[in-house]
């Protein structure tokens, strides 16, 4: 897929020098920026969908105690 974005001044400067600094084209750096973004987001969005469910009383919530008496064995 190809995309165009326009990016402001400073961010088009930073992306160079990183591209610069790895000897790396922009193109793959970009590839990069945007696998990992993306499982950030995803990461992010989990979390959100957890904390929705314990706000719903969907989840169980161990306090620290329990948690760590379950380790016991």
């Amino acid at each position: 897929m190809t995309i165009s974005v326009n990016l402001p001044r400073e961010m088009e400067e930073r992306l160079k020098a990183l591209a610069d600094k790895s000897g790396q084209s922009t193109d793959i750096q970009l590839r990069q920026i945007i696998a990992l973004g993306l499982e950030d987001l995803e990461d992010y969005h989990a979390g959100q969908d957890v904390l929705g469910r314990i706000a719903r009383g969907e989840e169980k919530v161990l306090s620290s105690e329990e948690f760590w008496r379950g380790m016991d064995g």
